[in-house]
Order: structure tokens, then C-alpha cells, then sequence
């Protein structure tokens, strides 16, 4: 372990989408920063777990997948010199004399201020709930899309009923097969216009409300049985090649709760005021970990929250300084 002597202004906890463009935009304010990730590579969840997912709701770009908005955000991220630090978990921070003191299993650096962009923390998907799960979990039954590819021109089971499993299904629809969703309810928890989309889809069966009851090997590929809601003898049977779970994901903060700094949360979401900053002064949030009255846990949310938090950091750091400008005007003046 190494003791950094720079105190940086700012110290971004947390990879993903949120934590990427708050780098970019400290660059911009020319704040001194480092990024801590957790993961080998930056990108967060959505790396993790959607990378081949369509996103539709960032101003000004129509459709774009998933892991390609995070390479762009990565080309913007690195026109400014913030270090990265990946492979690093933050077991402690602790406030200081002037700031805070970061310590990862590798390094303990000196910040002034803190900004939180870890989401929901660490996560794990909610698996299905049968006996055999484990036989199939990896080889031909998945919790996410990570890999468009392997699903050309097979039957595919989608289990779940919000925007994942909508998501994934339109993504599916020209590649595989066959794509049957299911869901246990009748209504479908995604936005309406995914659900018009689904539902105007020739290559999508959705059955409702039923749920997966059993998974057996078959030589003709998994036989699923499925069971009506509220029903002891309504069956149904389908022949697939893969099964994708989309039930959610469980999320958890243990290490945030080992932290020598306790934040007021509300529901494990850490609150913040008007400037994102939490109820520990000089420590701020953004991104799906944070609530306020009126938050939308978004990727175009968690965009305008990294300026307001970086901002308010650069105006506590240095009040003299002029305030924020239109980035037009910063490059001008580079």
C-alpha cells in the first residue's frame, strides 16, 4: 500500500455512466481528480451486464447500444489528464484535517472532496427459483444479453416483465430464432412505448401470467414448463435452446457501510440537496444511488446531476474562481 502526498480536489467513487462523464466535466472545470472503479474497466453495470443493450433516452442520439455510448463517453472522458484507478474497491473514507483521506487495498490518497457515483453498489441478479437452476446457469440459461451473437438463430425464453426483458427481447426479435417472453403478470412494467413495440411484434410471444415451473435437458434443446398464476393445473411446455432471466438485480452497500463517513440515506439511497451533496459536507452523490424529491433513476438524469455536483465542489473549493461557462467557451480559451 502507498501513501499519495497530492491532495487531489475531487475524488470520483464509482465508474459507470455518472462517474465517467463527472471526470469529464472536472477536466473541463481543470479540478486536480481521480476515479476509482471497482471493476477491471470502466463502464459500471451497464458494461457489465447491458452492453448490447439499446438505449433511446440520451438527448440527441436517436439509438445508440449500450457499450457504445460508454466508448464515446470514454473518448470525451480522455481528453483531460483524471487519474483511473481500476481494480480498486474503496474499503475506507474518512474525513481529515482539509478533506478526506481514500483508501483502497492499494493506495490511501488525500482528496478535498468526494464525489459518490456507485449506483446501487455491488450487484447480483435475483436468480430463478427452481431446483436445477445451477445446471443450466452460464451455458444455456443467462441473467443478461452480454452477447448478441451467441442467441443467432435460436429459440430464446425471456423471463420477466419490465424494461430489460422488453429490452431484450426487441434486441433478440431479429437474431434469434423464436423469442416467447413470459411474464406472471398481465400487465408489462415498461415504458409504453416499449410495450406498444413488443406487442406490435410478429416475432415476440408473450404469454401471461404465467411463470417458469421447471427446466429439463432435453436432446431437442431445454423443455420448459411453464404454470398459470394462481393455478395448480394450467400448464404449458415449450421447447427453447436458451433461457434468459430478467428478474432484477439484489444490490447491497456493505463496504459504503464500513466507511468512517455514515451518510443519511433514505430506502439505501443516499440523500442529497439542491447541489448533490450529501448530508456530509464536502462528500457528494449522483447517478441511481442517490434520491431527492422527483428523482428518475436515468442514465440522462444521472448526466445532469455531474454538473451540478462538480459545480457546487469547484465554487466550495475556490469561490473566487468564475463560475461555470458554457463548454464552448472553456475550449476557446484552451
Amino acid at each position: 500500500m502507498s501513501i499519495l502526498d497530492e491532495q487531489y480536489d475531487l475524488t470520483i467513487v464509482g465508474g459507470g455512466p455518472a462517474g465517467i462523464f463527472a471526470g469529464f466535466y472536472a477536466g473541463l472545470r481543470e479540478a486536480s481528480a481521480q476515479l476509482v472503479e471497482s471493476l477491471p474497466v470502466l463502464g459500471g453495470q451497464v458494461s457489465a451486464l447491458y452492453p448490447e443493450k439499446r438505449i433511446l433516452d440520451v438527448a440527441g442520439i436517436p439509438d445508440i447500444q449500450a457499450q457504445h455510448l460508454i466508448d464515446q463517453q470514454l473518448q470525451q472522458f480522455k481528453q483531460f489528464p483524471i487519474d483511473v484507478k481500476t481494480e480498486q474497491t474503496v474499503t475506507d473514507i474518512k474525513a481529515v484535517s482539509g478533506g478526506f483521506e481514500v483508501t483502497t487495498p492499494a493506495s490511501v490518497s488525500a482528496t478535498k472532496t468526494v464525489l459518490i457515483a456507485v449506483g446501487n453498489g455491488s450487484f447480483s441478479p435475483r436468480p430463478l427459483n427452481i431446483d436445477n437452476v445451477a445446471e443450466f446457469e452460464g451455458k444455456n440459461l443467462f441473467y443478461a444479453v452480454t452477447d448478441l451473437e451467441h442467441f443467432r438463430g435460436r429459440r430464446v425464453l425471456i423471463a420477466g416483465g419490465g424494461d430489460s426483458a422488453l429490452d431484450e427481447a426487441l434486441m433478440l426479435a431479429p437474431v434469434a430464432k423464436s423469442v416467447h417472453l413470459v411474464h406472471r403478470r398481465n400487465e408489462f412494467r415498461a415504458l409504453e412505448h416499449t410495450v406498444a413495440q413488443v406487442k406490435d411484434s410478429d416475432a415476440i410471444e408473450t404469454i401471461t401470467p404465467y411463470m417458469i415451473h421447471a427446466i429439463t435437458q432435453k436432446e431437442s434443446g431445454l423443455e420448459v414448463t411453464l404454470k398459470k398464476m394462481r393455478s395448480d393445473d394450467d400448464f404449458k411446455t415449450l421447447v427453447v435452446d436458451d433461457v434468459i432471466v430478467s428478474y432484477g438485480f439484489t444490490s447491497d452497500h456493505k463496504t459504503v457501510d464500513g466507511w468512517g463517513i455514515q451518510l443519511e440515506t433514505d430506502h439505501r439511497l443516499f440523500k442529497v440537496d439542491s447541489t448533490m451533496q450529501t448530508s456530509v459536507p464536502g462528500v457528494y452523490a449522483i447517478g441511481d444511488g442517490v434520491t431527492y424529491p422527483g428523482k428518475q433513476a436515468l442514465i440522462a438524469t444521472a448526466f445532469g446531476e455531474a454538473p451540478i455536483a462538480v459545480n457546487a465542489i469547484m465554487q466550495l473549493l475556490y469561490p473566487d474562481r468564475r463560475g461555470p461557462m458554457h463548454s464552448s467557451s472553456i475550449i476557446k480559451q484552451k
